[in-house]
């Protein structure tokens, strides 16, 4: 019988045992109509569909008026009946909110025990995703306690906050209920802060700990609710204010600061001792992190607060919490919410500092989501600071302290360590001994007797590696951005800058004076006169003499450019690509190995999914941005037949690169500065496509198919990814 099965369900050995049982005997009817209507829904499954459908409505229209009748003590009763009977068979089918919310809605006269009851119930974690809708109604009761009431409850409406964690709801739905559950916790004790609000055992959260444990307040109460309620990456202007002012009322400025250490400076969590870092990975997987899920949020505040008030400490510290948290370094598991909210908390400090830490979280962060972030944290710092987002970029280029060589030199034990750029592609470290002979690895009497100064200058040396090798990329981007700067700022950010200046001496630079002519400057060499503006020289501007003029130059001259500029590709617009007008079939059906081009797009930043055996890698579509987000080229491609293993074909008629916003458009269509810098150039080492490759067994170059207009080019050097042209089977 179902009264029985409750009896045993519900029976927890505890003090609220007879609430529950009187409640079940209280409205023994009730239970009877329930298992009648479970009876029915069970025929109705089977031969005796019809008669018992017609019984189950008969059932349910009873028990509807039977309910709808009952007084307050009896509505109560059948409420914590309800309650107790949903999901009681550990299914989704029972869950009685219809009967419920009419009856908790008018029940009058609940006692501690009897909301003491539904709190437990709706935190149990076979509740699922309807625990939330009973922890709303639930609540609702323990509204119309008095204070005395609220005060009987207090264990139970902490225990509530503490497993509100382990509800399956919406973030949005879940902060509401923990600002509800800490509104009616304060109201019966405000210096008290409500269990599970600061982890008991995160080392992180030591600092607010013991100040809670040592000198409990109201304010610091409040602060830490308001801290906990921040369920975004970026809180409202009316939460900033209101964080300033509670950190004022609780003096709590340096306890904020001090927990932004902890968290990205301390050891982090470790899944042997803390369990594990969320609720879908097992503490079985040896795993460490910062924070636990469920304290995100309370991170994120105290990430925000320590940003509006800690001044350089806090720059500094959320540099490293972002690159901690952000999946830069392996022996953390990334937590994205955490570093989203260091990256945006950075860009709103006003502080100088922010943007060489920025520039260099850009440089390391690889994640999508994270860039994205850092994209638009860019934007807010250059508002800030009243300039474009791209001279922002110009002006956060850390320089590292390297002369304007880009060298930096340090007398260490006798020894002469020098690290320095060379050749605008490496970064050296060599090191000069007392008698004057160099080495490239480190003697052993600085291993010894200096190992932390020679730690240091390996870390500097890789730092300015990595600084380099973003540099080299930015400025290779502006050959399709077709930016011009005035003469006296591209010294000052380029010219004369130490890293960036190593790449940009080794460029051909064109300068205009006051007559408005511009003028191609050979690498290495200054502009004539006092020229006004500056821009970068690109081939598609000049003719096929001054192009072959300029390459023969450079081989004479033996420079190594940074990037392929004057040996840089080009292709024209043929008549059939012109007619389409969208998109292009030049490389279509050409095979290419598969995990050369993947690299290929890796390493020109490239977004592409995997191409393999599981669902969605059957089709690839690589994405490239140029000329500063203006074009967004698209790369078609699909696995090559099985003649060809562990090769990919370019589609024909595939969705294929090259659009502005609001319009489709061929590279040829952009007034002045010809295709965008990933179209027009082959991977370095392999040659562009003669007229011949396009006139073999493949699609016809002058027969456009009815791609859609969005569709259009590919990117030219991913044809010779393997250095082979084969046709397809």
């Amino acid at each position: 019988m179902l009264y029985d099965a409750l009896i045993t369900d519900v029976r927890r050995d505890d003090s609220l045992d007879g609430v529950r049982f009187a409640a079940l005997d209280r409205v023994r009817w009730l239970v009877d109509s329930l298992e009648r209507q479970r009876t029915e829904f069970r025929r109705a499954t089977g031969h005796e569909y019809r008669r018992s459908r017609a019984a189950g409505a008969a059932v349910q229209a009873e028990l509807d008026g039977r309910l709808a009748a009952c007084a307050d003590e009896e509505a109560r009763a059948a409420a914590l009946c309800l309650m107790l009977a949903t999901r009681c068979d550990r299914t989704g089918w029972w869950e009685y909110d219809a009967e419920l919310e009419p009856l908790m809605s008018r029940a009058r006269g609940w006692t501690p025990d009897e909301v003491a009851v539904l709190l437990l119930r709706a935190t149990e974690r076979d509740m699922g995703f309807w625990g939330a809708r009973a922890l709303e109604l639930a609540l609702d009761a323990a509204d119309r306690l008095d204070a005395d009431g609220r005060r009987a409850v207090l264990p139970w409406l902490d225990e509530a906050h503490a497993r509100l964690g382990d509800i399956t709801m919406e973030a949005r739905r879940r902060t509401a209920l923990a600002q509800r559950l800490r509104t009616l916790l304060a109201r019966t004790d405000e210096a008290r802060l409500p269990e599970g609000l600061v982890p008991a055992d995160a080392p992180w959260a030591a600092p607010l700990r013991h100040r809670a444990t040592t000198d409990p307040s109201p304010g610091l109460a409040r602060l830490a609710g308001h801290l906990a309620s921040l369920s975004g990456p970026r809180p409202t202007q009316r939460w900033r204010r209101t964080c300033l002012e509670l950190l004022d009322a609780a003096d709590a400025r340096a306890l904020v600061s001090e927990v932004l250490r902890t968290l990205a400076e301390d050891a982090p969590m470790c899944s042997r001792r803390h369990g594990a870092g969320n609720g879908w990975l097992s503490a079985d997987v040896h795993h460490h992190y910062v924070v636990h899920d469920r304290d995100t949020d309370l991170a994120r505040g105290i990430v925000w607060a320590a940003a509006l008030t800690g001044g350089p400490a806090a720059v500094a510290h959320l540099g490293t919490l972002a690159l901690r948290s952000g999946g830069v370094q392996n022996e953390v598991m990334e937590d994205l919410k955490l570093a989203g909210a260091a990256i945006n908390a950075l860009a709103d400090t006003g502080d100088p500092g922010s943007l060489e830490a920025l520039w260099r979280l850009r440089s390391r962060i690889r994640h999508r989501a994270l860039r994205k972030q850092l994209d638009t944290a860019l934007t807010t710092a250059a508002g800030k600071q009243g300039i474009t987002p791209e001279q922002l970029v110009e002006r956060s280029v850390p320089d590292h302290g390297l002369a304007p060589d880009g060298a930096l030199e340090r007398q260490v034990g006798g020894h002469r360590i020098r690290v320095a750029i060379e050749e605008a592609a490496t970064v050296r470290l060599t090191y000069t001994r007392p008698d004057g002979t160099t080495s490239r690895t480190a003697p052993t009497a600085l291993k010894d007797g200096f190992p932390d100064t020679l730690r240091e200058l390996k870390a500097l040396a890789k730092e300015v590696r990595a600084t380099l090798s973003a540099e080299r990329a930015r400025v290779e981007a502006l050959m399709s951005a077709g930016r011009e700067w005035p003469y006296d700022e591209w010294c000052r950010h380029y010219r004369d800058h130490p890293v960036t200046g190593a790449l940009v001496r080794g460029l051909i630079w064109e300068f205009r004076d006051a007559d408005g002519e511009w003028r191609a400057v050979a690498p290495t060499a200054g502009p004539p006169g006092r020229p006004e503006r500056v821009r970068l020289w690109h081939p598609i501007r000049s003719s096929a003499d001054e192009i072959k003029a300029w390459r023969e130059r450079l081989v004479a001259a033996r420079l190594r450019q940074p990037f392929k500029q004057a040996f840089r590709e080009i292709y024209l617009l043929t008549p059939a690509e012109r007619e389409t007008g969208g998109y292009s079939n030049r490389f279509a059906a050409h095979i290419v190995h598969y995990r050369r081009l993947y690299a290929l797009f890796k390493e020109r930043g490239w977004q592409a999914n995997f191409l393999g055996p599981y669902d969605g890698g059957h089709d690839g579509l690589a994405r490239g941005e140029f000329g500063d987000g203006e074009w967004r080229a698209c790369f078609h491609h699909e696995p090559a037949p099985h003649d060809y293993p562990g090769h990919a074909r370019v589609r024909r008629d595939g969705p294929g690169p090259l659009r502005a916003p609001g319009r489709a458009a061929l590279a040829g269509d952009t007034p002045g500065r010809g295709a965008p810098a990933g179209l027009q150039r082959g991977d370095a080492g392999r040659r562009p496509l003669r007229g011949r490759d396009l006139h073999r067994d493949r699609p016809r170059l002058d027969r456009p198919g009815p791609g859609p207009s969005h569709r259009v080019l590919a990117d030219g050097r991913l044809r010779r990814a393997d250095g082979e042209r084969r046709g397809p089977a």
